[in-house]
């Protein structure tokens, strides 16, 4: 590798990225269209700049800039999430994915691609751009309204399908063609591997990182954080899969844990970077010459890619209960692909099966909805109103009817959804730790036994040391769920307790099929059955107690470390005395009580609790004074009860708005403002005037007559008066 032409290359397309991003800024548009944009001046296909030297120079780092993106949608991902966002978000994007890959296959065959780079096609225009659209949202200012937690939740779903798919597409094209068994193997293979890394991720991460609490100040933190991650992403390629998965599957582990925050922090400046140098390496794909051949099919993909989302979002969003209203606001902001369009682009030319004209088409479809997003996302209430308008008042009707009925049936099968849940969850995560022990006595262990005994000593040994690993897990396989939840479901339900018995009898029979194959596999079939039976029965009656406390304390540890993150704000597990509790807080940018002493801030007055320790990077202060101030990142220890750390939370982890997040130091310059006769200052001092808390400005001087006043609190303004200000101009232009 020619060192000099890396950094060359590197150099130049980061100089080349931060002209053109400022530009794009200052225009006020995406930045992400920014790099595109420079990408392609960077790329031979531009004559009038000096181009790279090695385009495989950029191929290098644009493979760490998808890992970096990744492992950081992983971060925002948190599998926690996934649960919480309900059917509603998963149906919906099973609906948007299943009909844009349907339509996006259909339009490939129609514009006389084959049958692999068809379904390439599908599956880049089946995925929106999280990215895009909370970038668009925010702007918009529309964030914190009902239909973007709903269209949130879409993305973080649709944000698993893509990993999924990238599984699915590498393995068919691998192959080229569709086998059902092949991919059901592949999809089998990747949420056994997922579930495992997952268990193992979430048991042994937060504690860990929790030992090493003190030694993590932001340095130390940034190289775990990414040595993990690529860590993670080396370890999927030896499993078989790819290094993006791998540095998702990190992200996603690291969610949950209560550093998900700092690592966010100190991995974004290293996103920004690699992921700009992906971005740009996407632009220099853009080809004039392809973008004038193929100007038809890329207004037809935009107009499908737009249509369809608007179609399938708003139809995924009315059948899972919601309002017209909703979904239609919904369909609306999903109109664009992005970055996981370029990643399965970038996938299925690294696997040589995508073809030359398809990567750039791909990339101006995503430069044409990404400019239109906004727009489509400020049409949606306009176009709501004029569909409630014409709508038949019938199917109008029959849509706010199916609506009712949908929050009523959910609201009813609340309590079995949540034991049908565990039993579920508890099944599919036993079952897959039981594959796991017995793949590894498969695979190590018996061929180290061959060598060590004869075949019949080593069977009999290999099938009693499985059984032993496996008992603890078998045990919890046929323990039920919570009795108190099988009572509340019970109770309302007509049957009794009939289900739960059907499901116990049934999870009984799998840890039953899992005794006998590993019997059966040493012996016969009839011996494994036999022995299967009092294998089970001797593990309930012999070890039931102390498996069962052994499993308890498992799970207990298991959920604690998932739930490390909102436990860690609520306390719940940190009781001190009676019902007090310690919990910690990372402080805000946005907080009020930021830069005040502890004495001025009145937390124990306002709030009843007492401040017992700040975290400050690597250094903590215990039992803080009354003098001690508070700063952005702090992690303060404090303790209360749960109504208490309630109402703090909210007021201790606030972030900056994000007009605050834009304001720079330009805004801030001196101005004048005369006092007409019907000014609302006359009369008025700077104490009591409000130019601080609603102008963001203080009055230095004030021009009367021929004298200049220099300032005071008391000083009352007068008709004619030219006040001189500092402050953010914006808000002062309103004042004048």
């Amino acid at each position: 590798m020619n060192i000099e032409g890396l950094i060359s290359d590197l150099a130049f397309i980061l100089l080349l990225g931060a002209v053109v991003t400022i530009l794009f800024k200052w225009i006020k548009q995406p930045v992400v269209l920014g790099y595109i944009v420079a990408g392609f001046l960077a790329s031979p296909h531009f004559e009038y700049l000096p181009s790279v030297t090695t385009e495989e120079n950029i191929d290098f780092w644009a493979q760490i800039g998808i890992i970096v993106l990744l492992f950081s949608l992983g971060l925002e991902f948190s599998f926690k999430k996934l649960v919480n966002s309900g059917g509603s978000a998963v149906v919906t994007a099973l609906i948007i994915v299943t009909g844009m890959m349907a339509a996006g296959f259909s339009i490939g065959h129609l514009l006389q691609f084959n049958f692999i780079n068809s379904l390439f096609l599908g599956g880049m225009l089946s995925m929106s751009s999280t990215t895009i659209i909370i970038k668009a949202l925010n702007d918009l200012g529309l964030r914190q309204q009902k239909f973007a937690t709903q269209v949130l939740a879409v993305l973080i779903v649709e944000d698993l399908f893509a990993v999924v798919m990238m599984v699915i597409l590498s393995s068919i094209a691998i192959n080229n063609t569709v086998e059902g068994s092949e991919m059901l193997m592949s999809v089998g293979k990747l949420v056994f591997f997922l579930v495992i890394w997952f268990l193992v991720g979430v048991y042994v991460l937060p504690t860990v990182l929790n030992k090493w609490r003190r030694f993590l100040n932001q340095e130390t933190l940034l190289v775990v954080s990414m040595g993990l991650c690529l860590g993670m992403s080396v370890f999927s390629v030896y499993c078989g899969f790819s290094l993006a998965l791998g540095a998702f599957v990190m992200g996603s582990v690291l969610a949950g844990t209560s550093y998900a925050e700092r690592i966010e922090h100190v991995v974004t400046p290293v996103k920004d970077l690699f992921g700009a140098v992906f971005f740009i390496s996407v632009g220099m794909m853009v080809r004039p010459d392809i973008l004038a051949e193929y100007w038809a099919p890329i207004l037809l993909l935009s107009v499908v890619v737009i249509v369809g989302m608007i179609i399938f979002g708003t139809f995924g969003m009315l059948v899972t209960g919601q309002t017209l209203k909703v979904a239609i606001q919904s369909g609306f902001s999903l109109t664009q692909i992005g970055e996981f369009a370029f990643i399965i682009a970038t996938l299925g030319t690294s696997l040589g099966v995508l073809e030359s004209t398809l990567y750039p088409i791909v990339v101006a479809v995503s430069v044409i909805t990404t400019f239109t997003t906004p727009y489509f996302i400020k049409m949606s209430i306009p176009f709501y109103n004029y569909i409630e308008k014409h709508l038949p008042s019938r199917l109008n009707f029959l849509i706010n009817r199916y609506q009712k009925e949908a929050g009523v049936e959910n609201a009813r099968g609340n309590a079995w959804a949540a034991v049908l849940k565990r039993y579920v969850w508890r099944t599919a995560v036993y079952s897959v730790v039981l594959i796991a022990i017995i793949a590894i006595s498969q695979r190590l262990l018996d061929p180290w036994l061959n060598e060590l005994f004869d075949p019949s000593t080593s069977k009999l040994i290999s099938v009693i040391v499985t059984l032993v690993a496996m008992a603890p897990f078998l045990l919890a396989l046929m323990m039920p769920v919570s009795r108190k939840d099988i009572r509340t479901a019970s109770s309302v339900h007509a049957a009794g307790s009939i289900p739960c018995i059907v499901l116990t009898i049934f999870r009984f029979l799998i840890a039953l099929v899992f005794v006998i194959y590993v019997i059966s596999q040493a012996y016969s079939a009839r011996v494994g059955l036999l022995a299967a039976a009092a294998a089970l029965l001797l593990i309930a009656f012999f070890f039931s107690h102390r498996l069962r406390q052994r499993m308890t304390n498992i799970e207990s540890k298991f959920l604690d470390n998932l739930n490390e993150r909102e436990l860690r704000k609520s306390g719940k597990n940190n009781k001190v005395v009676n019902d007090l509790h310690q919990a910690f807080m990372i402080v805000g940018p946005g907080c009020e009580f930021v830069g005040q002493k502890l004495m001025d801030s009145n937390l124990r007055q306002r709030f009843g609790v007492n401040l017992v320790s700040i975290n400050r990077d690597s250094r903590i202060i215990p039992i803080p004074g009354g003098s001690t101030r508070l700063f952005p990142g702090d992690v303060i220890g404090v303790i209360g009860t749960d109504e208490q750390l309630k109402a703090l939370l909210p007021a201790v982890e606030v972030e900056l708005p994000e007009e605050s997040k834009s304001f720079s130091l330009d805004d801030v310059k001196l101005t004048n403002v005369m006092l007409s006769e019907s000014s609302p200052l006359i009369g008025k001092t700077p104490l009591s005037s409000g130019l601080r808390e609603n102008y963001e400005a203080i009055v230095v001087a004030v021009h009367r007559g021929d004298e200049y006043i220099d300032s005071n609190p008391n000083l009352e303004f007068r008709q004619g008066d030219i006040l001189w200000l500092v402050g953010n101009q914006k808000k002062l232009n309103k004042l004048k």
